[in-house]
């Protein structure tokens, strides 16, 4: 009865690509056109917070880039599935922005290959938190529902409300990384009650930039008792000035 109602579904909204509108064979899926312009994540990178390297004599000792050898974040890990270029904004912004939720499923799953070992070993997901007025706005926040759809794909326990937005931040879009970190002090929190004793958390969120919204997240993990944070998001900024 299941695989019948599915497929009387596909009949009635045949699965699209999760880019363009072109009919795919099952849902989450790219089709072959946008496939082939999909630039996924791949090494050389930092080992610490999962940036493209131009060449992997770029990385500094210990495998990681200049900023983190200069200045090691308050997370242990982080990694991406895509470079957030032109087809990777195509599908997150409609996703976080123009009500495409849909895209969730699809995307956590192309999550699954860069963060096999986060997952494995993460004892906990929780989502970047939305400031309650965006969430008003937006309706949802996209990384709990990415967090979700992780958890319920991997079989691992989920708070979606472990972080608190207290502050209303201005958007961090064009924010050189030392605006974004005045902006962000401060502005997230534990949410009272929540405990990460011991435990390591796995951050999700849908695009990572300067990675400066993930260190005040894993900051605030660790002050919650959390022994490691890693992060895993659906797309990275390659820009060649972090490197």
């Amino acid at each position: 009865m299941k695989t019948f109602l599915g497929q009387f579904l596909d009949t009635l909204l045949p699965p699209i690509c999760l880019v363009c509108d072109a009919q795919v064979p099952a849902d989450g899926h790219f089709c072959v056109a946008c496939f082939r312009r999909v630039n996924f994540v791949s090494a050389p990178l930092c080992d610490i917070c999962g940036v493209p390297l131009p060449y992997a004599a770029a990385a500094e000792a210990g495998g990681c880039c200049r900023l983190c050898a200069l200045s090691p974040p308050a997370f242990t890990q982080a990694r991406a599935a895509l470079r957030y270029d032109e087809v990777a904004r195509a599908l997150i912004l409609p996703f976080k922005y123009a009500d495409r939720t849909d895209a969730a499923r699809g995307i956590a799953r192309l999550m699954l290959r860069p963060g096999r070992e986060l997952l494995a070993r993460a004892d906990l997901l929780v989502p970047v938190p939305l400031h309650p007025a965006r969430l008003r706005w937006r309706r949802y926040n996209q990384a709990a529902l990415l967090a979700g759809e992780l958890a319920r794909l991997t079989h691992r326990p989920c708070v979606l409300d472990a972080l608190c937005r207290e502050k209303f931040t201005a958007p961090l879009e064009h924010m050189d990384r030392a605006c974004r970190q005045a902006e962000l002090r401060e502005a997230i929190v534990a949410r009272d009650g929540f405990t990460a004793a011991n435990k390591t958390v796995l951050l999700i969120d849908d695009v990572m930039t300067t990675g400066t919204t993930a260190n005040a997240c894993a900051a605030s993990l660790r002050a919650a008792g959390a022994a490691r944070v890693d992060v895993l998001t659906a797309a990275r900024v390659a820009d060649p000035s972090l490197v």
